[in-house]
């Protein structure tokens, strides 16, 4: 309901405004403002792909000027189809083999600001699908049934899977927030250094007309062939005073294919409860959800779902709330 007044008060004040959206579920908002309010400008936005190819760069010890990759999928599903280094004689290379090589042997991953994320899942999954996906390590872990499992304790020390990673960085984040407040307050002169989130080029490249290539979440309409065509996908796009344009890829590998689909399966049926407000397909959804399924059996998936809206309380809107009866039971 937030999101549905955002836009509402976008179409009264702003028809013309293109939304640059940060907020978590990033693929399932995209798609949602994309079914329901069809004619907003809108783009999701992450910072994943930079990132992580930033992270590969120093794991092979290559300057990221130097490197060419090409990635596509959905939010915290996508994956490089080209990793690539440039030559002296200007043709390029494919880097895979590389990272493949160097993680077998132990090189790879190298320790990177957090101590706490050792980023072998990834590495493992190259090593199974082919191609390196653009999410962090623990995070991706809790997209798929393979890593994080009740009483594998062994899976958990092997790849170094921080399950209190996120807890521990919302708290040390509100401390940098405020330390840096206190900071800002007290300085004479603050310099404001350039981020690797795309939201200002986008902004210069709109104003401006000066064309920028960014990473964006955009309704698919058949740039991913292999995926639904009204998905929310995370693809290359152009942007300049026309507005945000997303590339054609075509279609995914197979594998990458059936991996994105189980996560859009949850997608598309959160999408569907909001359009409908039919709050059964809240639970149909978390039963879709590959490591709630590989974990839980039906009345623990409804029960814990039950218990997510309960938590939640005045956030979640009136349709979506359980019952005193469904809790009770």
């Amino acid at each position: 309901p937030h999101l549905w007044s955002i836009c509402e008060d976008m179409l009264e004040v702003a028809p013309e405004a293109v939304m640059l959206q940060y907020v978590n579920p990033m693929a399932i908002n995209t798609w949602a403002i994309a079914e329901k309010y069809p004619t907003i400008k809108q783009v999701g936005l992450c910072h994943s792909v930079q990132g992580t190819a930033h992270e590969l760069a120093h794991d092979l010890g290559i300057p990221y000027e130097e490197i060419r990759y090409r990635s596509a999928g959905i939010n915290h599903m996508a994956f490089y189809l080209k990793f690539e280094h440039r030559q002296p004689d200007g043709s390029y290379r494919d880097l895979y083999p590389d990272l493949v090589r160097a993680y077998r042997e132990g090189r790879a991953p190298k320790p990177t600001w957090n101590p706490r994320c050792p980023n072998k899942v990834r590495y493992e999954m190259l090593t199974r699908l082919g191609y390196f996906v653009t999410e962090s390590s623990e995070h991706f872990a809790e997209y798929t049934p393979y890593f994080i499992k009740e009483g594998r304790e062994d899976l958990i020390e092997k790849f170094g899977i921080p399950l209190d990673e996120y807890p521990k960085r919302c708290v040390e984040q509100i401390e940098r927030w405020k330390t840096t407040s206190e900071e800002y307050r007290k300085a004479n002169r603050i310099e404001v250094k350039q981020s690797k989130e795309y939201a200002s080029e986008i902004v210069n490249s709109v104003w401006t007309g000066e064309p920028g290539v960014i990473y964006g979440n955009v309704r698919n309409n058949g740039v991913i062939t292999s995926l639904p065509f009204n998905a929310a996908v995370e693809v290359p796009c152009l942007v300049d005073a026309s507005g945000i344009q997303p590339t054609y890829i075509g279609d995914l590998p197979p594998q990458l294919t059936a991996l994105i689909r189980t996560n859009i399966n949850v997608q598309e049926l959160t999408v569907a409860a909001l359009m409908t407000e039919n709050r059964e397909h809240l639970y149909h959804a978390a039963m879709m959800d590959p490591h709630t399924a590989a974990e839980l059996d039906l009345d623990q998936i409804w029960r814990l779902v039950d218990d997510l809206l309960a938590a939640h309380g005045d956030w979640i809107p009136e349709w979506a709330r359980p019952s005193k009866a469904s809790r009770a039971a």
